[in-house]
């Protein structure tokens, strides 16, 4: 049995709890909450998986040592003491990004400098050769994170943030973060039982991220590459194996429509519901939610109107006393979540939330809220033996104070908490561009991959079609009939 290892899961602040219990149910062991990361243990396996099928990481990265240090000297001492011989060769390109927290340590990019010294100057006293820095894509990753004098410097088995699903084609202004959007998703508690509905759909994100979860589906299936896959140690054989592995997905009896005012979005939405290969689950429509109607069945909306932030919304107020006054009378019997920004606009709704959930969007601290349609009085509503909030969404909301310490409106949060041991922040990094000699600055490969040319969602050989890493390593192969998304 392979020798388990530390991992860390970094995502966005409010999201912990869900990250954890997807690892949970992935088989991690040892998951711990932190801030804006989950710390488990794991094997080589688990590490890919983890990439490749959970919703709520940004990235996944492998701690490979620890230790303290007063000084920039320091930091380049105990960085030369690892055998980089295990990690790189002078083949190998690297590059050090660098998270700093501390009064001693005020310039990322030193100490992004000094990591690479202590590796480069490893190399040149042992061979007499360096190996070559690549910012653009290079084969190793690194990440330094220094809260204090505690200094932890990681191998980054994800590359591009895992975010970056593959199939977004198309985007509107100010489009929902993809880890953001299915986060919110599980935390409703939906997995498919019921109608999913997005009445302010935008670019799509919320839908298709709805219907992976439905399906079961590794939002993994569409992206092009992992840093781990440059690694030495890297096996092709069972990152394969997992790939290709669709045991776990299950069937979507029900359907998810998205609608939007602006027929601009609605194109774009349906464009990257065809990418992904889900026509078949996902309708996307040009309506005015004010004219929605009562569904026939059950369903749970769950949506992110605009805020007045970033996109210039006319009659702003008016747009969300218009969201509460349509959920109130065409959606009884079922719920509603809404995330925004101001209390103004949430005040406009004009009902009583049985949920706030404070997320981040972006650097805008939000709300998440759940309300709970229903004919009739509150105290009617309980009596009939029906829950307002589950044990769950208390636990939620008591998670409330981390944020108002900081609460701001109109700005970026300013981080003035104590470092904790295992903190691991993500809003600010810094890539440095050592312009040197020899530098590998190869091009990433173009998003898109080939797929088969119908709309409908069929079959898994319909979107992936295998990996082959001997002969066409890197190259997906959606399906037989040589058509890219673009096309």
């Amino acid at each position: 049995m392979e020798q388990e290892f530390e991992l860390i899961a970094k995502t966005f602040m409010g999201l912990e709890p869900v990250l954890a219990k997807e690892l949970t149910q992935l088989g991690a062991n040892n998951v711990q909450i932190g801030r804006r990361m989950v710390s488990f243990t794991g094997d080589k396996e688990m590490m890919y998986r983890a990439n490749f099928s959970l919703h709520t990481a940004i990235r996944v990265i492998k701690p490979i040592k620890h230790f303290k240090a007063q000084s920039a000297d320091d930091v380049y001492e105990e960085v030369k003491k690892i055998d980089w011989s295990q990690y790189l060769d002078l083949k190998k390109s690297f590059a050090v990004d660098s998270v700093v927290f501390s009064d001693e340590f005020r310039h990322s990019k030193f100490v992004s400098y000094k990591v690479k010294d202590a590796i480069v100057d490893q190399f040149r006293e042992k061979t007499g050769q360096r190996p070559n820095i690549s910012v653009a894509n290079p084969d190793i990753r690194l990440n330094m994170h220094i809260a204090e004098d505690r200094c932890t410097l990681s191998l980054d088995s994800s590359g591009e943030s895992l975010h970056r699903r593959g199939y977004r084609q198309e985007s509107v202004e100010a489009p929902l973060n993809e880890v953001l959007a299915a986060g919110m998703i599980l935390m409703t508690g939906w997995h498919g039982e019921t109608d999913f509905i997005d009445p302010m759909c935008g670019s799509g994100t919320l839908l298709v991220e709805a219907a992976l979860i439905a399906r079961n589906m590794a939002p993994g299936v569409f992206r092009k590459e992992y840093a781990f896959e440059k690694w030495p140690d890297f096996d092709a054989e069972l990152f394969d194996s997992i790939y290709n592995d669709d045991t776990q997905e299950r069937e979507f009896t029900h359907h998810i429509y998205g609608y939007d005012i602006d027929m601009a979005s609605v194109n774009k939405a349906r464009l990257n519901v065809r990418a992904a290969g889900l026509t078949k689950d996902i309708s996307v429509e040009q309506a005015d939610f004010k004219d929605f109607k009562q569904p026939a069945g059950k369903a749970i909306i769950v949506t992110n109107p605009p805020y007045g932030e970033r996109i210039s919304t006319p009659d702003l107020l008016g747009t969300y006393r218009m969201i509460g006054e349509t959920l109130k009378h065409q959606f009884k019997d079922n719920d509603a979540w809404v995330l925004s920004y101001r209390e103004e606009c949430f005040d406009q709704i004009g009902l009583k939330p049985s949920i706030k959930i404070p997320l981040y969007n972006g650097s805008l601290e939000c709300e998440f809220r759940k309300y709970q349609m229903f004919e009739g009085k509150l105290s009617d509503f309980r009596g009939a033996g029906n829950i307002i909030k589950t044990d769950e969404e208390k636990r939620a909301m008591s998670e409330k104070h981390r944020f108002k310490q900081n609460r701001e409106f109109k700005k970026r949060l300013e981080e003035e908490e104590e470092n904790e041991a295992g903190d691991i922040r993500t809003f600010k990094f810094h890539r440095i561009d050592f312009k040197e000699r020899g530098g590998d600055d190869r091009e990433r490969r173009r998003i898109g991959r080939d797929r088969r040319g119908s709309d409908d969602r069929g079959g898994r050989d319909d979107r992936r079609g295998g990996r082959d890493f001997k002969g066409n390593k890197g190259k997906r192969d959606f399906g037989k009939k040589g058509r890219r998304y673009e096309d």
